[in-house]
């Protein structure tokens, strides 16, 4: 069984006509009635251009974007119609982490405050001991993603960005969810910089047991990280298999042009 599975997920953008201008009502489909399923332990690698809707679709899963349509099953659960306590309670297993480590964190919160914050919000967490406990498992959180214990009571401004991106990673993780979907978590870093975080992501994965849809344009990324892929275009999934058919054999045209125009990447 999948621990997430969409069916026939659909996000319509409508603008009303405008009475002054002439322009007519019009809708953009974003995303266009896409199924998928993420397997345990796996990682899913959602790639496409720019634009294709990707990053909205991972939004969706979430409901940090309202879908127009559709059904998001996770462990057997709706999340779609999940409200109250059931809703907080998913949200623990499912846990993002964004593509701009400089504006995911808040420039007036202490790194401390950003890693506890997520036990402060679910008041059922174990957590809920006092700050001595909460800072315990602070700087176990941030040695899990290479950062210091000193980092907890500086501001995000005295961070590089591969290090804010690290710091964004600990606080998806502080939960313990099971599941993270990862919103092009390397575009806006150095390339140096995005290998490791790269390799960081696969290390957390091994030792955490985690799920991840991996959202990215870079095909060459995609394939060192992904066990599936799954190819987007214009809203919609055109491909989508093992990750080394995909690269090695790809059968949709948009999937060949993807692997044409990126460079061939053969370690990080």
């Amino acid at each position: 069984m999948a621990l997430l599975e969409l069916r026939q997920l659909t996000k319509v953008y409508r603008r009303e006509a405008q009475l002054f201008s002439g322009k007519p009502a019009e809708e953009f489909r974003a995303v266009n009635e896409v199924s998928l399923e993420i397997f345990a332990g796996e990682t899913l690698g959602l790639v496409g251009e720019s634009g294709c809707g990707k990053t909205t679709l991972g939004r969706m899963v979430l409901r940090l974007v309202e879908p127009t349509s559709g059904k998001v099953i996770f462990d057997g659960h709706d999340v779609l119609t999940a409200s109250g306590a059931e809703l907080r309670h998913l949200r623990r297993d499912m846990q993002i982490v964004f593509q701009d480590p400089f504006a995911s964190l808040n420039p007036r919160m202490r790194i401390f405050d950003i890693v506890r914050e997520p036990w402060l919000i679910h008041r059922g967490d174990k957590a809920q001991n006092g700050t001595g406990d909460h800072q315990v498992r602070a700087r176990e959180l941030l040695a899990a993603v290479g950062l210091e214990e000193s980092a907890l009571l500086r501001y995000p401004h005295e961070f590089s960005g591969g290090q804010r991106q690290r710091i964004g990673i600990a606080r998806a993780l502080a939960l313990r969810p099971r599941f993270l979907v990862l919103d092009e978590p390397v575009s806006a870093l150095d390339v140096s910089v995005g290998a490791q975080i790269v390799n960081l992501l696969a290390r957390l994965q091994r030792e955490f047991g985690l799920t991840y849809l991996f959202i990215s344009h870079s095909m060459p990324i995609v394939r060192y990280l992904s066990t599936r892929i799954a190819v987007m275009r214009k809203g919609e999934i055109v491909e989508i298999g093992e990750a080394e058919k995909i690269t090695s054999a790809p059968q949709h045209e948009y999937t060949k042009t993807l692997l044409a125009a990126t460079p061939e990447v053969e370690a990080f």
